[in-house]
């Protein structure tokens, strides 16, 4: 018995590691770096095969929507990035105002609809797609070049407190 390890009686403690990766708390920072995430990985100089730019990956219609023309100039700016995509979040919730009051708290094909669900489909869909889904109880879906659809990120992205956004149709940036 001497030779044999008593591998009954050891106790063995996992070793701490530090991975340092960030808690997101559910608030507009949480929803904001969540979705900035599934969009770019968080990264502010990405172009996708589509040409979408940056962080948040804005089309270019909509970048001109807020006056901003040079790509080159928006995808070296961070703060002009997460300035514009307060800007687009306002917007969209002017836009959606109706719906959110309406839908909130409803479950539609299985998903319970928060406000932060809704701002982040329209992100993805635009808010037109997301009324059309909305006022059909879900029979109206969209899904993007890459397979994203409305409902996946009404479940990924809800639950988000969003309420320091306030509505404004005339966001500028």
């Amino acid at each position: 018995m001497d030779n044999k390890i008593d591998i009954y009686n050891k106790v063995t403690y996992p070793e701490f590691i530090d991975y340092n990766i960030p808690y997101l708390q559910k608030d507009f920072v949480g929803f904001k770096e969540a979705l900035a995430f599934k969009e770019s990985q968080g990264k502010y100089t990405v172009v996708n095969s589509l040409g979408y730019l940056g962080k948040y990956q804005f089309g270019k219609t909509t970048l001109h929507r807020f006056k901003i023309y040079d790509s080159k100039e928006f995808l070296n700016n961070p703060e002009l990035q997460e300035k514009a995509f307060i800007a687009l979040c306002k917007v969209n919730k002017w836009i959606l105002r109706k719906d959110i009051k309406r839908s909130v708290g409803k479950t539609i094909n299985g998903i319970k609809i928060t406000e932060s669900g809704i701002l982040a489909a329209a992100h993805l869909s635009g808010a037109g797609n997301v009324k059309k889904f909305l006022r059909s109880n879900g029979n109206e879906r969209f899904s993007d070049a890459y397979g994203a659809t409305i409902q996946s990120y009404l479940i990924k992205f809800g639950g988000y407190n969003v309420t320091n956004i306030n509505a404004n149709r005339f966001a500028t940036i």
